[in-house]
């Protein structure tokens, strides 16, 4: 993975709004970098990794939503009705989001298949660890899956849901692609940007490891290259939807990774109320 010069002079991107604001990048360092998910035994810190901020453009894409393609920039915005009345619900968001998620998807990619196998809700004034499942906005830059875990965690999921034939499967071209969205009112607190994949070189993803309870995950960190290009899209309503690409199988010509992270707005009112979101997790299986 390269980063063309050509991508950073794009006509496109020109004359673009845009904030200045701290992203969080990791210090590159030598041994495996390791993010526990829970408080773990006295006198093991809870990441070995340290970071630092570099305060870069975020641009606007609002204006440019239509050019962006998830296949190239590694992200794409659409506006999407839903009919859910309370993302806090857990049944409903399985019975009536997850379906309306997949046919969504199924448009978007001409994917054949769309299986979901993970939701995330955020929101810092109701987050309590070890109490609830709502954790806060994340605020370092990363991705989501490596090379390695789009795969383990694939194979992992799909026999967790039942699904059959899972080697034939993965032997296509499939994607884990993010469905992101505001449950409430407009956000105006921590907004999402993304990375443009293109000018994400890889070396600047590191492979750590995210440990839980049961089981050991791994993710990508990112370190700080001024290629970056930055992208948000300010006030998101719940009738948006955001998608992010986590992982791709396709190697070559196609985004595979785009890094992310929530940041703090300068242009936030003060008593802005905090963000709330949901991500879906999703294996995207194109046709064959």
């Amino acid at each position: 993975m390269s980063v063309d010069s050509q991508v950073l002079d794009r006509p496109i991107f020109h004359n673009l709004p845009s904030v200045e604001a701290n992203l969080t990048y990791l210090i590159p360092m030598a041994e495996k970098l390791i993010n526990y998910t829970y408080e773990p035994p006295a006198g093991i810190p809870r990441s070995n990794g340290t970071h630092q901020t570099h305060k870069l453009p975020i641009y606007n894409a609002r204006s440019i939503s239509k050019n962006i393609l998830l296949d190239r920039e590694g992200f794409a915005f659409t506006r999407h009705q839903t009919n859910v009345s309370n993302f806090y619900d857990e049944d409903e968001v399985r019975r009536v989001y997850y379906p309306e998620a997949e046919q969504l998807l199924k448009d978007v990619t001409g994917a054949t298949q769309v299986v979901i196998f993970d939701h995330t809700l955020r929101n810092a004034g109701q987050s309590k660890p070890g109490e609830n499942n709502i954790k806060e906005p994340a605020k370092r830059v990363h991705n989501d899956f490596t090379a390695k875990s789009g795969y383990t965690r694939a194979r992992r999921e799909l026999a967790v849901q039942g699904i059959e034939n899972i080697d034939t499967l993965l032997q296509q071209r499939f994607a884990i692609i993010n469905v992101w969205r505001a449950i409430a009112q407009p956000i105006q607190e921590s907004p999402l940007a993304v990375c443009d994949a293109q000018t994400i070189a890889s070396t600047d993803l590191v492979a750590s490891d995210l440990v839980y309870r049961d089981r050991v995950g791994e993710t990508y960190s990112a370190t700080y290259n001024s290629q970056h290009q930055w992208f948000y899209f300010p006030q998101m309503h719940r009738d948006e939807a955001l998608f992010i690409k986590c992982f791709d199988s396709a190697e070559k010509g196609i985004a595979r990774f785009a890094a992310h992270t929530a940041f703090e707005d300068p242009t936030s009112p003060a008593d802005a109320p905090p963000r709330e979101s949901i991500e879906l997790r999703t294996f995207v299986f194109y046709p064959a």
